[in-house]
């Protein structure tokens, strides 16, 4: 199987956009992303990511927000378990992140940019938050998240300090028998050192012993009593502690719906401006989307190039005619490392990136939706190629021909290359002759002269040349379409000081006998193609356009009255005025109640009813005087 992506260096361009993206989810997205077949997908994911650029552009980048395992983390509150802490302050964080991200969306809103919107789908759940903070501090339960743990705490303390008290009495009373001047932990209780001999002076019970067996650490028994109370404490705490941190994810789990939506819309918001900050990185313009086979891109370039020493390329197929025949192949030939080969995988990489919902590295591009796109791109200049080479090649070819049909785009470099030339150049317009038939989008490099003759006399293929320049011998990466290319290998050789009658043999062993051999003709046996699902056309909304500015209406179903603020857009919508707010609504949803010629004088000023008081107060000032005042204008 071809692996195109890999191929056109698609799989760099994925590698590139995940490391713009924060959550796992739209990782995974990325991974798995592909060319989509629906038109009507691929127009929303290109505005998508253009609105996301538009919003960096004017607002700034939007607050990364990375979640961290909160799915796993909610549905252990789903289910009734109790999370930690350290989880519950990663919950706090990813609420944080929340709110952060919707102010950042409401700031976008004065752009009128749709993808803004999604802050509707965020809920920033304030009050959890803020009981999360409370009582969640540095990894542990805040010791004021109750008084009854507030209490148990001092009371340990209390505790604790009283133990080494009575450790440091017993020292004192016992100095002679001790072997040290101060207490020790063994196994959690405080031990005072005392020597082997005088064990039974000391009351209390004997825990642990030296390593010379010398001394022996004892807990001295007030010091014994205090620490069962100690325990007692700490279990008293640690129940209260799994109280309050029951009630805390009994909180998450009332609000799983939101808290499951808020993700989702974020990890949707993050693969779109992880797209964004792609298109940024190699400066790329939204192209235009046809189903009609062409191809327009103007000043392309390749993605992953530098763009100091990347030449922009112009180029279209498809929809030109040539003796009023379409164009659907191109024949590219040119002297070696002139830029053929970079030339035709900037055209592919360009068409599956539009395809896929990214900006595209263009000045301007128009590009045909594609049902695939099929590639065979080797190591042209590779002198060492054989057999093995030669027959890999081959196997290639023959899946691409297998599946390309009308809709399709195909990428074949140095055709028929890596076996005898004469035998390379029959193989190499035979597969030219298939793919025509097949009625794909083809674009091919060769050296064969006969394959530039053959596309001069072809009707739907064109020539086309890299340039060179022959004073300098250096390639000029720039394809000029409509001309066929030379080889320069004469040339080059001439300049170089190859003799006359040595140019004379080759030219006669190159081109003195036709060794193209032709055969029956057979047809290939196809493979199933997928269809390509075109954007149903959008009937205009002519019956919306009766209801005008003031005209009284019905809103179905709930038949409540309403004021016609502003007429319908190209959808059919239009906004009504109701009682305590403005909506939007479908014309098909509103009935005319009463007309509003019949309710007002003619040149009614309807700011009086829409406007409130402040707003028409402001705008009488600012038409008669200098005013500091801000009119905020609505949707």
């Amino acid at each position: 199987m071809l692996n195109t992506e890999k191929i056109l260096e698609f799989d760099k361009i994925k590698n590139k956009l995940s490391e713009f993206a924060y959550t796992e989810k739209a990782k995974l997205e990325i991974k798995n992303l592909a060319p989509y077949l629906s038109e009507l997908e691929v127009r929303k994911k290109l505005r998508e990511t253009t609105e996301a650029r538009t919003m960096i552009e004017k607002c700034g980048n939007p607050p990364a927000t990375a979640l961290q395992g909160i799915e796993s983390m909610i549905e252990i509150a789903g289910k009734g378990g109790c999370l930690t802490p350290e989880q519950l302050e990663i919950v706090a964080s990813t609420l944080t992140s929340v709110r952060r991200l919707k102010d950042y969306l409401n700031r976008c809103k004065m752009y009128e940019i749709g993808l803004a919107y999604y802050e509707e789908n965020l809920e920033s759940l304030d009050d959890i938050y803020e009981e999360l903070s409370a009582k969640i501090r540095g990894g542990r339960v805040d010791d004021y998240a109750s008084k009854t743990l507030k209490s148990l705490r001092e009371a340990i303390d209390k505790t604790d300090a009283k133990m080494h008290e009575k450790a440091d009495a017993a020292i004192r009373a016992n100095k002679s028998y001790v072997s040290d001047n101060f207490s020790t932990m063994r196994n959690g209780h405080i031990c005072i050192p005392v020597k082997k001999e005088y064990k039974f002076k000391v009351s209390g019970s004997v825990l642990d012993k030296s390593s010379t067996g010398s001394t022996l650490f004892i807990e001295p028994a007030s010091v014994g009593k205090l620490y069962d109370e100690l325990q007692e404490l700490r279990i008293d705490e640690e129940n209260e502690e799994i109280k309050i941190l029951y009630t805390l994810t009994g909180m998450l789990s009332d609000k799983e719906e939101i808290i499951r939506r808020n993700n989702q819309t974020v990890e949707k918001l993050d693969f779109i401006f992880a797209k964004a900050k792609l298109s940024l990185e190699y400066d790329g313009i939204k192209p235009e989307i046809n189903t009609g086979r062409y191809i327009r891109l103007k000043n392309a370039r390749h993605p992953l190039m530098d763009r100091k020493i990347n030449v922009p390329l112009n180029f279209e197929i498809g929809g030109r005619l040539v003796d009023e025949q379409e164009v659907r192949g191109v024949i590219i030939t040119g002297p070696n490392t002139g830029g053929k080969t970079v030339a035709i995988k900037t055209v592919a990489l360009n068409c599956m990136m539009a395809q896929c919902g990214l900006h595209t590295a263009c000045e301007e591009a128009d590009i045909c939706m594609n049902n695939a796109i099929l590639c065979d791109i080797g190591d042209g200049q590779n002198l060492s190629e054989n057999l093995s080479t030669f027959s890999a090649h081959i196997r290639n070819v023959m899946d691409i021909l297998k599946q390309a049909g009308r809709e399709s785009l195909v990428i074949m470099d140095e055709l028929g290359s890596g076996t005898d030339p004469a035998e390379g150049m029959g193989i190499a317009v035979a597969i030219l002759e298939e793919l025509r038939k097949s009625g794909a989008l083809f674009l091919v490099t060769t050296h064969y002269p006969e394959v530039k003759d053959y596309a001069g006399k072809t009707p739907g293929i064109i020539n086309a040349r890299m340039t060179f320049d022959k004073e300098s011998l250096r390639p000029l990466y720039q394809m000029v379409i409509g001309e066929a290319g030379e080889s320069c290998a004469f040339y080059i050789a001439e300049k170089l000081g190859m003799p006359k009658y040595m140019l004379e043999n080759a030219a006669r062993a190159a081109y003195g006998k036709d060794m193209l051999r032709s055969g029956e003709e057979q047809k290939l046996e196809k493979a199933p193609q997928p269809k390509i699902q075109r954007k149903k056309s959008v009937r205009k909304q002519t019956d919306a356009l009766k209801f005008q500015v003031g005209d009284s209406v019905m809103v179905m179903p709930d038949r409540k009255i309403g004021i016609v603020c502003q007429t319908a857009n190209e959808k059919g919508v239009l906004r009504i005025q109701m009682r305590d707010k403005k909506i939007w609504m479908n014309h098909k949803r509103v009935k005319l109640h009463v007309p509003a010629d019949q309710l007002y004088p003619e040149d009614y000023d309807f700011s009086i009813i829409f406007d409130s008081v402040e707003k028409r107060k402001a705008e009488h000032d600012m038409s008669r005087k200098y005013t500091d005042q801000t009119i905020m204008m609505e949707e």
